[in-house]
């Protein structure tokens, strides 16, 4: 088996599962060059298999052009796995093109289907992702369940899941143990709340304090601390004054340190996340905190399914304060006195189902 992996870029954070590509399966990479965001860039010196860079033509109107991927099936390439982007046109004309190869397969690494699709965009979807040959990757079970509804064809349908440094957090976890962080800083024994991540508009976290508001009325006093930076920090610091939770919120800043941020996390008591979850899902878990996120699934990232209800954290209703305040108090009541046993279920279900290794798994199984 001869492989390669096209995307639109490198992102740094999927550096562990390429390389693992390229040690375990000879995978070569092409990547585009830019795509207009302050994502990390992975350092390509890290594979040790070929990797080119190419350029994004951008067209106009979100659509775009990789420069080079068609050549890849004149190749000696005979797996060929392409970003699922139906924008991206020039992975249009490579599978169309690929169905005429036959001693090659095609596949498609992809969000599949999110289930907000207007009727067009379901037209162009059913087109798209019948296009590969040999089948289509997707981040979860939830895409995978909609397709199968829509008529695809359950055998060519994978759950890969994500992933991130898996084998760096459990080196920083192996030296975790319950410190009295939140308790020396805030003075008190109460739970504690957190979010990591940039502090701006569209995570909507002036629902959190208002939360907080709402349970404090009730007689239940929670901490929150905000690990992270952003445009919206001055608003949320006026708002805690606004709402008189000065004592109980902790605008802790940004934080690079993976050590430092794991202690954070596993001392901490549930993490809240009032809009996308995303990646912070993987990274909260893996040191053992649940975490509570919005259940209008078809606006989630594929990471929620790492939340299961009760087990590793909770939903809430999207954009309601009462109910996301009546979450968190129905999280402590149920699993007071169970903090060991949430911490283990957490970290079981990123060890299980959410790591490079699981996905190489599914690779080979896939592929070979």
């Amino acid at each position: 088996m001869k492989l390669v992996q096209t995307d639109n870029f490198a992102a740094h954070y999927r550096g562990p599962v390429y390389v693992k590509m390229a040690k375990e399966l000879g995978c070569d990479f092409c990547f585009g060059d830019d795509i207009g965001s302050d994502i990390k860039k992975l350092d390509y010196a890290l594979i040790p298999t070929k990797v080119r860079e190419v350029h994004n033509v951008r067209l106009g109107h979100g659509f775009t052009w990789q420069k080079g991927i068609i050549r890849l099936l004149r190749e000696d390439y005979d797996r060929l796995i392409f970003v699922g982007e139906t924008r991206c046109l020039s992975t249009w004309v490579a599978l169309i093109l690929g169905r005429f190869y036959r001693n090659k397969k095609t596949y498609m690494w992809t969000h599949g289907w999110y289930g907000k699709e207007t009727l067009f965009e379901k037209l162009v979807k059913k087109l798209f992702l019948r296009l590969p040959t040999g089948g289509v990757f997707l981040y979860g079970n939830y895409a995978r369940e909609l397709m199968i509804k829509e008529g695809f064809n359950p055998d060519h349908l994978f759950v890969i899941h994500n992933s991130l440094n898996h084998e760096k957090q459990l080196e920083i976890r192996k030296g975790l143990f319950a410190r009295s962080i939140y308790k020396d800083h805030f003075g008190n024994d109460n739970s504690n709340l957190f979010f990591v991540g940039r502090l701006t508009g569209g995570k909507k976290l002036d629902m959190i304090l208002r939360s907080m508001a709402l349970m404090r009325d009730r007689g239940v006093i929670c901490n929150m601390t905000f690990i992270g930076d952003g445009v919206e920090r001055e608003s949320l610091v006026a708002l805690t004054k606004e709402l008189g939770l000065e004592k109980h919120v902790w605008f802790y800043g940004a934080c690079y340190d993976e050590k430092l941020l794991g202690e954070m996390i596993y001392n901490a008591d549930l993490c809240i996340a009032p809009g996308n979850i995303g990646l912070t899902a993987m990274h909260t878990l893996v040191f053992g905190t649940p975490a509570l996120t919005h259940n209008d699934y078809p606006h989630q990232m594929p990471e929620f399914e790492a939340i299961r209800e009760g087990e590793t954290g909770a939903f809430f209703e999207s954009g309601s304060v009462e109910s996301m305040s009546g979450a968190i108090e129905r999280w402590f009541m149920e699993n007071c006195g169970k903090r060991e046993e949430v911490r283990r279920a957490c970290m079981r279900e990123v060890d299980v189902n959410w790591t490079p290794e699981y996905q190489i798994e599914v690779l080979k199984k896939c592929l070979e």
